[in-house]
């Protein structure tokens, strides 16, 4: 089974000593892609090494971070649109608004979050959220960009259930990392009412380990403890009926809502796709249960073969 890390800081100095073993080890545990957000300009040349290290594994976005906003942010918002015209990028990441520590530029940090939403869009690129203490600083800002030109993922989301739904609400996908394996982490309450679709899993190393590594330096590789613990029994009534099927009757075509009830590769794609993304977030022993037609049996139990921890 492959994997994304999708928010991971594998140039940072934590990592000096043995980056590529890290790196090594995580490709060995089934994390096949790195996704590498960027800090600021400081950070760019290392990335871009990293990269030639790893063509096939590293993929970099680029961005300023909202706590590296300083007096000299509009240097660095011109490095940014600089890169983003020179070459590709996965992103741009990581962005947005951290008041955690100091509110001394809260006003650089959104006019900073603005601007580079307005480039994202600009090249069609997903945005990578930071939001630390902020989250209705956040959503007043992406109040002005709401529309399907925006999208992206609300890193290392540890909002309530309200955020998680306006954040979906937004085109944005929930980024679930240590915190989930966290006794007072609090989103495992509510990630249960998550569709699948909407979750992204990441690490953030060499911060916010899982248990039971939390405190300790995180890897790429641990992202297999975040992806065990992010639910026990999936339940779904997905679309299952052939769309030439001869079975149903025309009252169903004409009345019902066709993406509810109907499927491609004889009403089994659907099924087969929540099957994978099952086997991606079930614990050891995890139940899925779901409804397909009374032919479909042997079929989805293949999908399912040998198991979904295999």
């Amino acid at each position: 089974m492959r994997m994304i890390d999708t928010h991971t800081h594998l140039y940072l100095d934590a990592f000096d000593d043995d980056r590529s073993e890290v790196i090594e080890k995580a490709i060995n545990e089934g994390i096949h892609h790195f996704y590498l957000p960027a800090i600021d300009s400081s950070y760019s040349n290392k990335m871009y090494e990293l990269e030639k290290q790893y063509p096939e594994h590293i993929r970099l976005m680029t961005g300023l971070h909202p706590t590296y906003v300083k007096e000299n942010y509009l240097e660095e918002l011109n490095h940014v649109s600089e890169n983003l015209s020179r070459r590709d990028f996965i992103g741009v990441g990581e962005i947005g608004i951290d008041l955690f520590w100091d509110k001394t530029f809260l006003k650089q940090q959104q006019e900073s979050f603005n601007h580079q939403i307005v480039l994202a869009k600009k090249y069609d690129l997903p945005i990578v959220i930071h939001c630390r203490n902020a989250f209705d600083e956040v959503f007043d800002v992406l109040e002005d960009h709401k529309g399907n030109e925006l999208y992206g993922v609300f890193h290392c989301f540890t909002g309530t259930y309200e955020h998680a739904k306006r954040a979906i609400d937004f085109n944005l996908k929930l980024g679930i990392g240590g915190v989930v394996t966290f006794k007072n982490g609090k989103i495992d309450r509510f990630l249960d009412k998550i569709p699948l679709e909407n979750i992204v899993l990441e690490t953030d190393s060499p911060y916010l380990a899982p248990v039971p590594h939390r405190g300790k330096r995180n890897e790429s590789g641990y992202l297999t403890l975040v992806n065990q613990k992010i639910a026990d029994i999936v339940v779904s009534n997905p679309p299952y009926i052939d769309f030439d099927s001869e079975k149903v009757d025309q009252s169903v075509y004409n009345f019902e809502p066709h993406h509810a009830l109907f499927s491609q590769e004889k009403g089994l794609n659907d099924i087969k796709t929540l099957v994978s993304l099952s086997m991606l977030i079930l614990v050891n022993n995890g139940l899925l249960f779901l409804e397909n037609g009374f032919d479909q049996s042997d079929s989805c139990l293949l999908y399912t073969s040998p198991s979904p921890r295999d």
